[in-house]
């Protein structure tokens, strides 16, 4: 049996001619979802439907994380609070640690401060004491 060739010079297939009316179909489908899907109604619409369903999930997903909460407790598992309550609590650590750190630039640069402009200046001699204290402090 020879194979049937078509005016184009390809071998003739049977199932073209639906590929070309699925894909007629598909492009004109997309078309109009894509009208519809951009209208303020279509919109509205939507919002009504995940408002309604998360309302009704409410009370399940608040049992479902008194069950999970009861369950790590029993593991001895941290649970979500336990980390966002550590993760404060190293967020201040850290807070009094800039802190820190910053009061002891200031002391720093204090104490730095005077032996600079100490070093430029001539040394002022100490004030001399009595003799007479300088010899009990020998004797003592």
């Amino acid at each position: 049996m020879p194979e049937q060739q078509a005016a184009n010079g390809k071998p003739f297939d049977p199932m073209e001619s639906f590929r070309e009316v699925r894909d007629n179909y598909l492009d004109s489908w997309a078309k109009v979802m894509i009208d519809v899907v951009n209208t303020d109604a279509y919109a509205r619409a939507s919002g009504t439907m995940l408002e309604t369903c998360l309302s009704m999930s409410a009370p399940f997903r608040t049992a479902l994380e008194k069950a999970m909460l009861q369950t790590l407790q029993q593991l001895s598992m941290p649970s979500r609070n336990d980390f966002i309550t550590l993760a404060q609590r190293v967020t201040n650590v850290e807070m009094k640690l800039d802190d820190l750190d910053a009061k002891l630039d200031r002391i720093e640069k204090l104490l730095t401060r005077p032996a600079m402009a100490g070093r430029g200046a001539p040394a002022r001699p100490r004030p001399r004491r009595p003799a007479v204290a300088r010899a009990e402090e020998r004797k003592g």
